[in-house]
């Protein structure tokens, strides 16, 4: 259980500073929640940070449910729970709409948090950190590991607070290093595992990475 997300970036900061050191780090973090975690990696690790935008394509009937996540990039990526849409009856025109709504979205989040700058386009050769708050179904995080494995990065470091143990073999096999501080069982969600879990405003997330330039 951590405090808040102050504290669960801490502690992971602490883990991968273990690991470490890293050859050219960049610390990308999944906004809005995993902005704060992120922040104090970076700050640990001297490293930049910077945002991937990914946006959960939640089911119908239940948007916290993913069936799949767009993410940003050079062209944008749709990545499909294939198994949870055949077994939910999901149909086309709802997947076009859901695409659309979260594309809409996602590029919001770009104007709001970094113009026309884009992040992917400069990770060639650098040891990228992912982080986020916690993984639930792993979608989004799936995502972001495939837009940025196109780009050559020397290695790619998932690290979040919490996760539930069945998602972990798969990040394993797409990252090439995972760190999760609690592995709980039963997993409910995320936000369990937190004494705080407050949403992070866009304002926050802006304010965060402009305090990162500066250090």
């Amino acid at each position: 259980m951590f405090k808040d997300r102050v504290e669960a970036g801490q502690k992971l900061a602490e883990a991968l500073e273990a690991l470490g050191p890293f050859e050219n780090p960049i610390v990308l973090a999944l906004p809005r929640g995993g902005v704060p975690v992120g922040y104090e990696i970076a700050r640990r690790l001297k490293a930049p940070l910077d945002v991937i935008i990914v946006r959960k394509l939640g089911a119908p009937f239940n948007e916290e449910f993913a069936i799949g996540a767009l993410v940003e990039g050079e062209p944008e990526r749709v990545v499909l729970n294939e198994e949870a849409i055949w077994r939910l009856g999901v149909g086309k025109e709802y997947l076009d709409a859901v695409v659309a709504r979260e594309r809409d979205e996602l590029h919001r989040r770009q104007q709001r948090y970094r113009g026309t700058r884009t992040p992917l386009e400069h990770l060639a050769g650098k040891t990228v950190i992912l982080v986020d708050d916690g993984i639930a179904t792993g979608y989004t995080m799936k995502a972001a590991l495939a837009a940025i494995r196109e780009q050559n990065p020397a290695k790619i470091v998932v690290a979040v607070p919490v996760a539930p143990a069945d998602v972990i073999p798969e990040m394993r096999r797409l990252a090439d290093e995972v760190v999760v501080l609690e592995v709980p069982e039963p997993f409910w969600a995320v936000g369990a595992h937190y004494e705080r879990f407050d949403q992070t405003s866009d304002e926050e997330v802006i304010d965060l990475l402009a305090k990162a330039k500066e250090a």
